[in-house]
């Protein structure tokens, strides 16, 4: 029987990159649903996981809509909503996810809060708060990881070349516009989609694609192989 204490302690994540599909360890509920007031861009390096110190690759992070819109983004509309997959993680496993996730998600990502709001479909079945409070792994413009706006055609390009301890870095970028296709209706990012549309004409176009970061650091364990968040 679950104890009072246990549900006050338990933890709500929000993941929005590979967290939606590689979920954390110990979760008992996965809710489909958004957070407002964010833009999801592929403007964060990936060092450890889908690159490397000398070739970086790249991954999403999330990035506040007011700062947003002070950026000259090629891909200019962005939704109001940005769609994932909210973990509660029960309240006597808390100290051991955080630890897993202070470790997958170290590469530039700070903690922040921010209210989830439950996809519809998901909420009709189960009584949960509304909206829950997440948290949640931001890559702040400030941190050093952080790359900016890009060029789109560019950047796919640098996707499909790029990969390190985790696989190749279009993996990640296939398996989050897949992901998120799967979440409901409206869940689609066009700047995920976009980008994944691009890699695939790349790879298209040549077979033989010239792979950087092939030299790949060791790490400590089969957890710390898993790709940054998001």
């Amino acid at each position: 029987m679950t104890k009072a204490s246990d549900v006050e302690q338990e933890l709500w994540l929000f993941g929005y990159g590979s967290l939606i599909w590689k979920p954390p360890p110990h979760f008992d509920l996965r809710v489909p649903g958004y957070v407002e007031g964010y833009v999801r861009r592929f403007w964060q390096a990936s060092e450890d996981h889908r690159g490397t110190p000398e070739a970086p690759g790249r991954v999403v992070t999330l990035i506040d809509r007011a700062h947003w819109e002070t950026l000259v983004d090629e891909h200019s509309d962005a939704s109001a909503t940005t769609w994932g997959a909210a973990y509660r993680i029960p309240g006597p496993h808390v100290a051991e996810v955080r630890e897993y996730l202070d470790i997958r998600e170290i590469n530039g990502y700070s903690i922040q809060y921010t209210p989830f709001h439950v996809s519809r479909s998901f909420a009709a079945s189960h009584n949960l708060p509304a909206p829950i409070n997440c948290l949640v792994y931001v890559g702040l413009p400030d941190n050093p990881q952080f790359v900016g706006p890009q060029d789109a055609q560019l950047l796919a390009e640098h996707i499909v070349r790029s990969r390190g301890p985790s696989g190749e870095n279009k993996d990640y970028l296939y398996g989050l516009d897949r992901s998120l296709l799967e979440l409901g209706e409206g869940s689609e990012d066009e700047h995920v989609h976009d980008l994944a549309r691009r890699c695939r004409e790349i790879e298209g176009r040549s077979s033989d694609s010239s792979v950087i970061g092939s030299e790949l650091r060791r790490v400590g364990s089969t957890d710390e192989q898993e790709e940054t968040e998001k």
